[in-house]
């Protein structure tokens, strides 16, 4: 049996890798950006809300699309708009400039997401699927981990300016890769016999034809608690993003030479959580729950873990960076899982629909928590944001048990 299904997963993964370098550059340049432009907490936090704007909205669009087009045009379409919209940053001279091109940046970069799985709803068995879209979301860590050496480093030898156009330009060298390797299984002129029975004989879901309209999804409770428990858990993933680099900045005095050394630690951590969520998930699944059941079994440690982010602003930088990377590992644990039931629970035709759905309540935590974020934090400082972002999860993981794990079986 032949492992084409990993060169899929690779070039996702990959995909992913960039997109997070490319939202990720103005959050590294932004201690530098920011003083340039006079830019103040309250409008950073509204520039990073142009972005989440479209980001939110696009989900189902991007979900309706991917299952429209394709996994292969759309994702191709995707990665060419955010690419662009990215290398646009380098010529904006204030913060409505900034504004519009992150607007045009969150109009593109969900469709990453819907189109990865789709793919892995197409490529993997169920067994593998957790591991896969740990793969994805190690992929998202990845590029935040990447980010603040790499963009560093292009600032401060050649200006703000290339590390837009730089990171802008990375898309397209993707994009040729992804038109060449990318065709559905049974279509596929390199893949096995055996590797696509493989993919096939491990589907829990029959293929069906039928499309299902939006007003029925939103009618399943599972589709609810999925997408309620997103907007609770979310904020803390774009509140480490986004603020990271600005807190270490602000509080903790970081130049950015420091910034470029330490801020990648937590997403390194994420990157591990990713991987452990996603592989524990599946160890589950095959010692005989059924995957929604292992996926819980894998959330709850981790929902419990989250509220040590707390403490964070009452403690030394090397235990609050400790503190934070615990942070990390635990949410991208729990929300790897999270991902992977929407493939679970839902069959591959209408999975870039569901998963738009559900998506659009990652973008929903991000324009209800990023404008109280900046304006708490110009009023009060960081402490009280720590303290919210620390009770997120449990919340969202009493929601997932609520709505999600109670209609599903229990055994495979």
């Amino acid at each position: 049996m032949s492992r084409w299904r990993w060169g899929i997963a690779a070039l996702l993964f990959l995909a992913t890798v960039i997109n997070y370098t490319d939202r990720q550059t103005l959050s590294v340049v932004a201690p530098v950006l920011t003083k340039e432009l006079g830019i103040s907490n309250t409008e950073y936090a509204d520039i990073l809300t142009a972005f989440l704007f479209p980001y939110t909205f696009m989900y189902i669009v991007s979900g309706w699309l991917c299952d429209r087009w394709g996994t292969r045009k759309a994702l191709a379409v995707f990665m060419a708009w955010w690419s662009a919209a990215n290398a646009l940053h380098a010529f904006a001279r204030t913060a409505f400039g900034l504004s519009t091109f992150r607007f045009l940046l969150g109009a593109g970069e969900s469709g990453n997401f819907m189109a990865a799985e789709k793919a892995i709803s197409e490529w993997f068995p169920a067994k593998e699927r957790g591991f896969a879209n740990g793969l994805v979301n190690a992929a998202a860590a990845t590029g935040a981990i990447i980010s603040p050496p790499l963009i560093a480093w292009i600032t401060l030898r050649y200006g703000r300016r290339f590390a837009f156009l730089i990171t802008g330009a990375l898309g397209f060298v993707w994009l040729a890769a992804w038109l060449v390797m990318y065709h559905l299984p049974g279509q596929h002129p390199h893949i096995s016999a055996a590797e696509r029975d493989y993919i096939t004989a491990g589907r829990f879901h029959k293929a069906s034809a039928e499309r299902v309209s939006y007003s029925t999804l939103f009618r399943m409770p599972e589709v609810w608690g999925l997408l309620v428990s997103r907007i609770f858990a979310d904020p803390v993933w774009w509140f480490y993003l986004f603020w990271l680099p600005k807190y270490l900045s602000d509080v903790r005095h970081f130049s950015l030479v420091e910034i470029g050394l330490f801020a990648w630690m937590p997403y390194l951590a994420a990157d591990l959580g990713s991987l452990f969520g996603g592989w524990l998930s599946g160890y589950f699944v095959a010692a005989g729950h059924s995957p929604v059941s292992a996926r819980c079994r894998a959330m709850i440690p981790m929902a419990l873990a989250m509220p040590i982010g707390i403490v964070v602003n009452y403690l030394p930088a090397g235990q609050a960076m400790a503190c934070i990377c615990v942070v990390a590992f635990a949410h991208m644990a729990w929300k790897t899982n999270l991902m992977t039931m929407t493939n679970d629970i839902f069959p591959t035709q209408i999975v870039g629909s569901a998963a738009g759905v559900v998506g659009l309540g990652s973008g929903l935590a991000g324009l209800i928590f990023m404008p109280f974020v900046g304006r708490v934090v110009d009023a009060f400082g960081y402490g009280g944001v720590f303290w919210v972002m620390g009770v997120l999860h449990p919340v969202a993981m009493t929601i997932v048990l609520v709505l999600v794990r109670r209609g599903q079986p229990k055994q495979a």
